[in-house]
């Protein structure tokens, strides 16, 4: 196992670790304002006397803007290159999330909220994009899996940002905070120089880009992944969304119980997306995935069953290893599946149409959890969503170790694309 991650963690050049780095905390800062909602949107609530299920349409309002703004940020790095379009989305997502800090009503806060969704959405397909076209072909699944980890990262500095500042600040002291990350994200973006794959597909392919989408199999294929990635946004925000609620409302334990657990389970969840994705290289993209969420489905009943802390923890802790483990293959198999052409609006807008679909997954938790409890709450999303994973998986098509900017009109509708 770790010979395996060492093979394909070394060897990159200066400027791919840059990309990296940048794509990394880019993704990271956007994870980490997210969470920040989760973590605190009951005392939001408390502040603006709203309910929890009106509360829970602040991440609704965020994932229904990122397709938005994967639409737009990926048309522009398709045209104009990665660089500046990625430069410009973490400033635009940074000040949006500091005002937040200065919302007086719950009506702002929302609008914020949408406006963030926009700089969210472009953030992580240029970002998943630029990395990929940098990283070799043989390394992708290790890297992919240390990219897609920032989101669990951004959740673990949120959780540990809540420790040290929200007792002190409140919940607008940790989103005025979130600027200083942002600022750091940006000025290691500054440093990247722009991606040879989309200077080369330029170069090659004159084809637009509206054109190119328009060919049956990158339509078909647009349309597959929509589907896989809806049932991986409902799996994995049914799973981390409401469980700080779960644990503080549901089973009465403190806040500070609810963040630690929060961190201990977003540790598994690095570990899982660096070890599954750098398993992926051997294993395939496809059936990483399938066994990932087959080993999740047996860990179903203790996390949503589990009363006592140190259950709670390993319970939570497995869950995300399988989750993000899963989620871990996700940027390299979006790229590969995607034409050179259109590789900066491909993969970002089929992974936040998901997102979209996905949005009302946690109202619908607590719509159920106040019927039902939580416990339902979470398994019937939950499994369903697990399921959907693992039958979509298996029938669908994969790319693996496909050369990026090989063709003047390369898409992963050739025999390359449809090996498992």
């Amino acid at each position: 196992m770790l010979k395996t991650v060492r093979e394909q963690a070394a060897g990159l050049t200066k400027d791919q670790r840059n990309a990296f780095v940048a794509a990394y905390l880019g993704w990271a800062m956007d994870a980490f304002d997210y969470f920040l909602v989760v973590l605190v949107y009951s005392e939001i609530a408390d502040d603006f006397g709203v309910s929890l299920t009106d509360m829970a349409f602040l991440t609704t309002a965020t994932l229904v803007m990122r397709p938005v703004g994967a639409l737009l940020f990926g048309m522009w790095a398709d045209r104009k290159g990665r660089r500046v379009p990625l430069m410009v989305d973490v400033v635009f997502y940074s000040i949006v999330g500091f005002a937040c800090a200065f919302a007086p009503n719950y009506a702002v806060l929302l609008v914020l909220r949408l406006l963030y969704g926009i700089g969210m959405g472009g953030e992580w397909g240029l970002g998943a994009a630029l990395a990929m076209e940098k990283i070799p072909a043989e390394r992708r699944g290790f890297w992919s899996g240390l990219l897609q980890s920032g989101y669990s990262l951004g959740y673990l500095l949120a959780a540990v940002a809540f420790f040290g500042i929200e007792p002190a600040f409140g919940w607008r002291g940790l989103f005025a905070f979130s600027l200083v990350p942002a600022l750091v994200a940006l000025w290691v973006r500054s440093r990247v120089e722009e991606s040879e794959v989309w200077e080369k597909s330029v170069r090659l392919n004159r084809t637009p880009a509206h054109q190119v989408f328009r060919k049956p199999a990158v339509l078909k294929r647009f349309v597959y992944l929509v589907a896989l990635m809806t049932a991986f946004n409902w799996l994995s925000h049914g799973t981390q969304d409401v469980y700080p609620t779960f644990v503080k409302k549901g089973l009465g334990l403190s806040p500070d119980t609810a963040i630690a657990i929060a961190v201990v389970y977003n540790v598994g969840a690095i570990i899982g997306g660096m070890v599954l994705g750098a398993y992926s290289e051997r294993l395939g993209r496809r059936r990483t995935i399938m066994i990932a969420a087959a080993a999740g489905l047996v860990v179903v009943p203790f996390f949503v069953l589990s009363t006592q802390v140190g259950w709670l923890m390993l319970s939570s802790f497995l869950m995300q290893l399988c989750v993000q483990g899963a989620w871990g293959v996700i940027p390299a198999h979006l790229t590969e599946m995607s034409p050179d052409a259109i590789r900066g609006f491909y993969p970002g807008v089929t992974y936040q149409l998901g997102n979209l679909i996905a949005a009302l997954n946690l109202p619908i938790q607590e719509a159920i959890a106040e019927r039902h409890g939580y416990p339902p709450a979470i398994a019937w999303t939950v499994v369903p969503a697990m399921v959907a994973v693992i039958v979509l998986s298996a029938f669908g098509k994969e790319a693996k170790g496909i050369r990026f900017g090989t063709t003047a009109a390369q898409a992963p509708s050739t025999a390359a694309a449809d090996t498992a």
